[in-house]
């Protein structure tokens, strides 16, 4: 049976990389309806920091990452310390200045063949060092309890970053000294900036909550993040959870490293903003804007179709917005104040508030002025642009309208 892991640290809050190898390991598992699997790295007790585990949860509950089993390694020491002592009866590690270190065989070569490209990988044994695997506090290095647990927890797959490549001889020679089997590797590769530099904070590399935090929707990031490195060689660039689950293989995971595109989740995260009903993106923007949460959901519903379009995150909504939610300062010249004048008296004429009504007044006074739309938008809206006028000032209502204009 397929079994994956993701082991996060809690040393930080997942970044998109982080996320991008769980997604992947995720969409393995299920696509050969195998098992998912948590297992959180806490032994390096120095550099956990608070909040992150609960971090790490947080996200895979937000993208909907079932879990099938989950393990906290600081919670197994006796375990590794198990495993340590049998090295060192084999003869295989000794202790150094209270700490536990494997003995790297001399003139070998480890060798395997990853997943990923269907590449052979070796390196020399020589170029290796003796490494710790049992710290002085009682705690494993990385190395030991990386592959102590993925051997007990029959892990059939190790998914992770291209970043571990140098650490896979460690964790070759580790099966070999326990006599068990391997599992097969597969190393992502690296997601680069425009830049074609290592992803970092100035090209994207934010956690996926501060996305969320943003008004970035769950199915764009997910859409997105497959798409740094996988391609089932269709051209297609839209996919549903189920439909990734459906066509993912690790055969289709490309070896030469992604590049992180801003611009391109944006536009991912407009399509499926328009693509939701309008009771979907109501429900989203009331509960992910914290800005909007408490306004009025009723007028929130008129909005949205006039907005939907026009957005490329739930918190364009806020802007587009915002003069239905509070009074713009409109400051006109005296010029303005006499369009306003022209504007309430041909207003006062209208028997029935719709936006075809609203948009004859709009061209009656355009004419008579001699000015463009961007004008009236202004002294409306504090605005040079945004939604369709008559619209909103359809929803906006005759008297609001009317007490904006005179208070200009």
């Amino acid at each position: 049976m397929v079994r994956v892991r993701i082991a996060p640290s809690p040393t930080g809050i997942p970044h998109i990389g982080n996320t991008r190898t769980a997604l992947f390991n995720y969409l393995f598992a299920k696509h050969n309806k195998g098992k998912f699997i948590v297992r959180i790295e806490d032994t390096d007790q120095t550099r956990i920091v608070a909040g992150a585990k609960e971090a790490i949860f947080e996200v895979l509950n937000w993208l909907g990452f079932s879990w099938d089993e989950e393990y906290v390694q600081s919670e197994r020491k006796n375990i590794y310390k198990e495993h340590s002592e049998k090295l060192l009866e084999k003869g295989l590690a000794y202790k150094d200045e209270g700490a536990v270190r494997f003995k790297i065989p001399e003139s070998r070569e480890i060798s395997w063949a990853d997943a990923i490209g269907n590449k052979k990988i070796s390196f020399k044994t020589d170029v290796i060092e003796d490494f710790v695997i049992l710290k002085s506090d009682g705690f494993p290095t990385y190395h030991l309890a990386n592959v102590a647990d993925d051997h007990l927890m029959d892990i059939s797959h190790v998914i992770r970053g291209e970043e571990w490549i140098s650490s896979t001889p460690k964790h070759i020679l580790l099966y070999e000294a326990f006599g068990w089997k391997l599992p097969i590797f597969a190393h992502l590769p690296v997601i680069l900036g425009p830049d074609k530099t290592k992803l970092s904070k100035r090209h994207g590399a934010k956690s996926v909550l501060d996305y969320r935090d943003e008004g970035f929707l769950k199915e764009a990031l997910l859409n997105f993040m497959v798409l740094l490195g996988w391609n089932p060689g269709k051209d297609l660039e839209i996919f549903s959870i189920d439909e990734m689950i459906r066509l993912f293989d690790l055969k289709d995971v490309n070896t030469n490293p992604p590049i992180f595109n801003i611009d391109k989740l944006l536009s991912l995260n407009g399509y499926y903003i328009r693509n939701l009903s309008t009771d979907k993106l109501v429900s989203s923007i009331k509960h992910e804007v914290l800005s909007i949460k408490d306004k009025d959901e009723d007028l929130i519903k008129k909005i949205v179709p006039l907005a939907q379009t026009r957005m490329k995150t739930l918190k364009d909504f806020v802007q587009l917005a915002a003069h239905f939610f509070e009074e713009p300062k409109i400051d006109l010249n005296d010029k303005e104040k006499n369009i306003a004048r022209n504007l309430i008296g041909n207003f006062s004429l209208v028997t029935k508030w719709e936006s075809s009504s609203i948009l004859a007044v709009f061209k009656k006074t355009m004419e008579q002025e001699k000015i463009r739309m961007p004008v009236l938008y202004k002294m409306l809206t504090g605005q040079e642009f945004g939604l369709p006028l008559p619209e909103s000032i359809e929803i906006l209502g005759k008297e609001k309208t009317l007490k904006r204009l005179k208070g200009s």
